[in-house]
């Protein structure tokens, strides 16, 4: 996806995330808006506004930088993994890229973080398999 200068960071960022996970902000709203306002919206408009929406970046591309980067950060990041899993492959990455990504990891997070990471994954791919059905 381009840049789009017409359109602030945050309609940018809802755009987005309603193409790769729609329903997020309201999502996130209802979790933790009530503790912390204003987090749902400023988790749309800083990383889904100011960066997936840059351009540059073919949107597959940074799904599968996002995965490498979560991967080697370890297993505590497995409910952005998935979620990032499942926006890669809306963005058309196949499982084998998703996966290959996720084992060249291990040079850098170890191969606890890159089996974690595939365990998370095959979770997404599994859903999907429940869903064709």
């Amino acid at each position: 996806m381009t840049s789009q200068p017409h359109k602030d960071a945050y309609g940018r960022g809802k755009d987005l995330s309603e193409t790769y996970n729609p329903g997020l902000e309201d999502a996130l709203r209802a979790r933790y808006d009530a503790l912390l306002p204003g987090m749902a919206r400023s988790m749309v408009e800083v990383p889904w506004g100011h960066f997936y929406s840059r351009g540059v970046l073919d949107d597959k591309t940074r799904f599968l930088a996002t995965i490498a980067g979560l991967t080697a950060m370890g297993g505590q990041t497995r409910p952005q993994l998935k979620v990032h899993v499942g926006s890669a492959r809306r963005a058309g990455a196949s499982r084998e890229e998703i996966a290959e990504v996720i084992f060249q990891m291990a040079m850098y997070g170890g191969f606890p973080s890159a089996i974690n990471a595939l365990n998370a994954a095959i979770e997404v791919f599994e859903d999907e398999k429940g869903k064709d059905d």
